[in-house]
């Protein structure tokens, strides 16, 4: 003889998950999730099968609609800064998208060659005497020295026509900018900026900051541009 060792409680039954194939749910998430929905059935069910000798305190119930509320608030903050976020990423990625093809001027002491050889600026904090700019090869070779003269403080322009030393057309490639002058008596090397050609433009998943893919140097991000030049 079996025994049922089964004991029947309308409130647990109630909580019980329904595995039949009436269950309408769709996703694991929509298993985990509880909507407000069923938490005030589930308060309702508390209330109908609490002790009557120990009933639920007033402070304790408000406590737990209170938490409930604000985990909700924050479930849906969530989603609403997600939510920013895929717009404000998309925005980046339509604004960055219209720079594929011009020249941005970016901090760098290295430019790309395609030809038409490398142009950019110097940035003096002091007037600057005798100042020049040396184009070298990849392994220090000078390939050609530009000469500026004396410039006030502030950025200088120069540029490079992509030709060696005897005015003869250079391979295609980079090519090491640097800038030396005279400030005060005393040598001094100075920060340089080329300009790069925009080839694309990368977005990563963790929607971070749009990453500009320039000619030949490699990924700079967007806030890092200095400028913006016809191609």
């Amino acid at each position: 003889m079996s025994i049922d060792t089964s004991v029947s409680n309308p409130y647990l039954d109630s909580l019980r998950i329904d595995t039949s194939d009436s269950a309408k749910y769709e996703t694991e998430e929509e298993r985990s999730e509880l909507s407000q929905e069923d938490f005030f059935s589930l308060l309702t069910q508390q209330l109908a099968y609490q002790d009557p000798f120990k009933p639920v305190e007033n402070a304790e119930m408000i406590s737990q609609m209170t938490s409930f509320s604000t985990a909700e608030g924050i479930t849906k903050l969530n989603d609403q800064i997600t939510d920013m976020n895929a717009i404000m990423s998309s925005s980046q990625a339509l604004q960055a998208s219209t720079l594929v093809g011009q020249k941005v001027l970016v901090p760098a002491s290295t430019g790309h060659n395609d030809g038409d050889g490398i142009d950019g600026i110097v940035a003096a904090e002091l007037p600057t005497n005798a100042l020049t700019v040396t184009i070298e090869d990849e392994v220090g070779q000078v390939i050609k020295t530009i000469s500026i003269g004396d410039v006030a403080a502030g950025t200088t322009q120069f540029e490079w026509d992509g030709t060696d030393l005897a005015g003869n057309p250079v391979a295609e490639g980079n090519y090491v900018v640097k800038a030396n002058g005279f400030q005060d008596g005393k040598t001094v090397e100075l920060a340089s900026a080329v300009y790069a050609k925009v080839e694309s433009v990368s977005l990563s998943n963790s929607l971070s900051e749009a990453a500009l893919n320039l000619s030949g140097l490699g990924s700079i991000t967007l806030s890092d541009v200095l400028e913006v030049a016809e191609g």
